[in-house]
């Protein structure tokens, strides 16, 4: 049985891996800000696998908490799924500096952080796996207009994982960054392509069969290597 831990699981994808792995009979620790406001989240408590924590990313004290929390356990796969937008405002005319900020913080800096912290507990296991949740609309190969702190900030954690797949290549850690295509979430929007369970379902399914051989690289939620 794998030990997953899950960022962001409160909604959207997060959720739905929550769901999927838990299928799986996975033991899913799931995290999010503010759990006792996690409806759909708590009404899985029932669940003898899952256990639900605090965690806000972007605060240094709430991750070395959270660290504390699982001193000791191994931690098969971190799935670093927490991310915002960037906020409304993100054109040549009109940029809300301090939104693109904490977009860096929150989507780049965020699972470098987490990643670093729980690297203890990823070396416990057999089969080590840290996820990230990407996007097509951070890579290069991919030009498009708009959404410029979005962009940068999934661009950026696309080079940091990439250098970190490298570097944790001796201690037998795949690292991959995931494209969980156009979902229907708050994000998303309801006129995406994808709803949240056959996004998540292809991601739990790709997520379970990765290999050394393809760490470092960038995937679809269909399993597809697309280019950086």
């Amino acid at each position: 049985m794998d030990t997953v831990v899950i960022t962001g699981a409160n909604r959207g994808i997060g959720l739905g891996l929550v769901q999927q792995f838990l299928q799986s009979n996975s033991s899913v620790i799931a995290t999010c800000r503010n759990p006792d406001e996690a409806k759909e989240l708590l009404a899985l408590k029932h669940t003898a696998n899952l256990s639900i924590y605090p965690l806000i990313v972007n605060d240094a004290q709430s991750i070395a908490s959270f660290a504390e929390e699982l001193d000791g356990r191994t931690v098969d796969v971190l799935i670093n799924n927490a991310g915002v937008i960037g906020g409304p405002r993100q054109s040549l005319q009109d940029m809300d500096y301090d939104a693109w900020s904490e977009a860096f913080e929150i989507n780049t800096i965020a699972p470098f952080r987490l990643s670093a912290t729980l690297l203890d507990n990823l070396n416990r296991s057999k089969h080590p796996r840290i996820i990230n949740v990407s996007s097509q609309m951070g890579a290069m190969a991919s030009a498009s207009t708009g959404h410029h702190a979005y962009r940068s900030s999934k661009a950026a954690l696309n080079k940091v994982m990439q250098v970190l797949a490298l570097e944790l290549d001796s201690q037998g850690i795949i690292v991959c960054n995931v494209h969980p295509g156009w979902v229907q979430t708050d994000m998303g929007g309801v006129n995406a392509q994808l709803t949240v369970q056959e996004s998540a379902a292809g991601l739990c399914n790709l997520i379970g069969s990765l290999t050394m051989q393809q760490t470092g690289k960038f995937f679809s939620w269909e399993g597809e290597e697309l280019a950086w």
